[in-house]
């Protein structure tokens, strides 16, 4: 196995789901990348653990409920961005739609999922800072894992 840096990842958006949830599906929707990425975040699901305790016998230890993770993705505010622009739209209150998404690693390697995007917060920072948004997006379907071609 090798490693790699980041660099090189991006991130992109689509206002449709996928008619399968496989690779298939979310390779045949049209993604709008979203620019002046800093850093995406840890992608991947999570499971509860659920115990009991017997006051005779070992504990039992259990998977409850899964959640598919959530991204607070670091961007360069850019009103110019069609992908940012997308992300604000899905941000809205009244907008309750789940949207594609596809991170592809250096290598080509790529993770697709459907999320919702609940924020897009600016933080403003000093004079010597960039103007930055971190949108929250709560994922919530299972992540589907392409390996690199």
């Amino acid at each position: 196995m090798t490693s790699s840096t980041a660099a090189g990842t991006s991130i992109a958006i689509s206002a449709a789901v996928p008619a399968t949830q496989d690779a298939a599906g979310y390779a045949a929707l049209t993604y709008t990348d979203i620019g002046g990425v800093e850093q995406i975040g840890a992608i991947g699901a999570t499971t509860n653990k659920v115990e009991f305790q017997p006051l005779k016998g070992a504990k039992e230890k259990h998977k409850g409920s899964t959640d598919y993770g959530s991204l607070q993705p670091s961007l360069a505010h850019d009103e110019a961005d069609a992908g940012q622009t997308l992300l604000r739209t899905a941000s809205e209150p009244t907008n309750n739609a789940l949207y594609a998404h596809c991170v592809t690693y250096p290598n080509g390697a790529k993770r697709y999922f459907q999320a919702r995007v609940f924020g897009y917060p600016e933080n403003i920072g000093n004079a010597d800072s960039i103007i930055m948004v971190n949108p929250t997006i709560e994922i919530n379907t299972r992540i589907v894992k392409v390996a690199a071609a």
